[in-house]
């Protein structure tokens, strides 16, 4: 594997890399499981938009993204006062736009945006072999019943299988309605609270989900499944793998304790990894960089780590 270096060496290397069309394409497929990294979120930060989510991917050589809707919107043209991640950007000196202006704004936006742009963006993303998996839309139950049907357009237009997201249960038939509509998957993300009935904890709240819809699905945080039900994910994997949209690859010890290296909790990472590829399984595994960066080490540096940890498992 080749060395990773800092943000700073990171740009000076990419300035002395020969053309693109001369690079061979990234590739983290290992053992015929998809690894890939959720994006911008795993960056922490130093890489934000659409192209520096690319960059930052190929240099990990890492062909498969779950990524935010936000750095899509922007490479489409959205104003990054509206659509920036983590949030929106508003200029210096600026009075930030009333919330209820703002989103009024960014509806009228979407119904009307350049798709072209956004076929244009899975292009860019997929002559480099970074396909975007999955589309990850923060608070999408929010969202009038016209801008549900363009984030699905979206999705499929930039090549997604699925849309993710972070939404209460009990909101989740609306949005059923809208995958069984337009015949794609929503997976749903889970975290360590097992004891609202509003979020997604126990097993018990991803069956409630997939009852409404045959499209409703399981966006398994492994790591978090681990920490809130202390007992490993595999049985319900097995259980219920033809409605697992994706996976997210982290490790942490039980009893809600912190996230740590991979290698170092009580996440079974490397077991299900063989699970997904001795069974043959197409959904992706895609790693969620939580963990602190350790003194000396980067975080570039940290998530090879984590490739080669994966890469390793699936040899």
């Amino acid at each position: 594997m080749a060395i990773l270096l800092s943000r700073r060496d990171l740009g000076k290397w990419a300035l002395a890399l020969p053309a693109a069309g001369l690079l061979a394409k990234t590739n983290s497929k290992f053992g015929g499981v998809q690894i890939g990294i959720n994006a911008p979120y795993s960056y922490h930060g130093q890489y934000n938009t659409a192209d520096e989510c690319l960059d930052a991917t190929v240099k990990l050589d890492l062909s498969a993204l779950e990524l935010r809707a936000q750095p899509i919107e922007g490479f489409m043209g959205a104003p990054a006062s509206l659509v920036a991640y983590p949030k929106p950007r508003v200029p210096k000196g600026e009075t930030p736009p009333d919330p209820k202006a703002a989103a009024a704004e960014l509806r009228a936006w979407r119904l009307s945006a350049p798709m072209a742009k956004a076929t244009a963006m899975r292009k860019k993303f997929e002559d480099q072999g970074v396909k975007i998996e999955i589309m990850k839309v923060d608070a999408i139950d929010t969202f009038t019943d016209e801008e549900i049907d363009y984030m699905f357009g979206l999705a499929k237009t930039v090549g997604a299988k699925a849309i993710s997201c972070e939404i209460p249960l009990s909101h989740t038939k609306r949005l059923g309605e809208f995958a069984t509509k337009h015949k794609m998957m929503v997976g749903y993300h889970g975290h360590t609270n097992v004891t609202s009935p509003e979020a997604f904890g126990r097993p018990e709240s991803w069956e409630t989900a997939m009852s409404y819809s045959k499209y409703n699905g399981i966006n398994l945080d492994i790591g978090h499944f681990v920490a809130g039900n202390s007992t490993s994910p595999i049985p319900f994997l097995e259980k219920y793998h033809d409605r697992v949209t994706h996976i997210h690859l982290k490790d942490r010890k039980t009893n809600n304790g912190p996230n740590v290296p991979f290698g170092l909790g009580d996440t079974p990472i490397k077991e299900t990894l063989q699970l997904m590829k001795k069974n043959k399984w197409t959904f992706p595994g895609i790693i969620e960089m939580e963990y602190p960066v350790p003194d000396g080490s980067t975080l570039m540096a940290e998530i090879a780590k984590c490739v080669e940890f994966c890469k390793e498992a699936l040899s």
